[in-house]
């Protein structure tokens, strides 16, 4: 946004999307599409905050200079500027430089994937405990298992004098018996 302002682009010109960069199937990414005319000039701080996708980048990149006609300005990369350089040879190094940068948008995402992952097991190898901390059980609880249990009163009453779903009870119930076996 910063950068954006910095170019004196008003806000109502600026589109950002909340969510990754994945794909292209996002909200303002679509409303920004839909507005673009021919000859109109698209800034993007950097390539991976177009897209992610090497396949992907290199089709919307497509489809926003040739069919839009658009030109588009990468404020990272200025030789990723579509103003410039309209003959042969400078059509071929941009082709190039943004075949690269999305090559490497696309391999970050894969890397960052990975280090999330390799940091969970790391994490939960260490003992973390990831999500809600589970809500302590009612008082009541052992006396509605035991009736449960022993046939006396079905799931749902035992679950609903507990106050809680019957899924959550027998979710509890199944961890209730294997800490009573242990």
């Amino acid at each position: 946004m910063i950068a954006l302002r910095e170019m004196s682009i008003p806000e109502q010109n600026i589109f950002m999307d909340k969510q990754s960069g994945k794909d292209f199937n996002r909200p303002q990414y679509k409303k920004l599409i839909r507005k673009l005319k021919p000859d109109d000039l698209l800034y993007i701080k950097s390539i991976d905050r177009l897209g992610r996708n090497y396949g992907e980048i290199l089709e919307q990149w497509r489809i926003l200079t040739k069919e839009k006609k658009i030109d588009i300005v990468v404020l990272d990369m200025p030789l990723l500027d579509t103003r410039r350089g309209k003959d042969l040879m400078g059509t071929f190094l941009s082709d190039i430089v943004l075949q690269v940068l999305s090559f490497v948008a696309e391999n970050e995402r894969t890397n960052i994937h990975q280090r999330q992952a390799e940091g969970i097991a790391a994490a939960k190898a260490r003992g973390v405990r990831f999500g809600r901390p589970p809500r302590p059980l009612p008082e009541n609880y052992h006396s509605a298992y035991q009736r449960w249990k022993a046939g006396k009163i079905t799931g749902t009453a035992a679950a609903k004098e507990c106050g809680m779903p019957l899924s959550t009870f027998r979710y509890r119930a199944e961890i209730y018996e294997k800490a009573h076996l242990l």
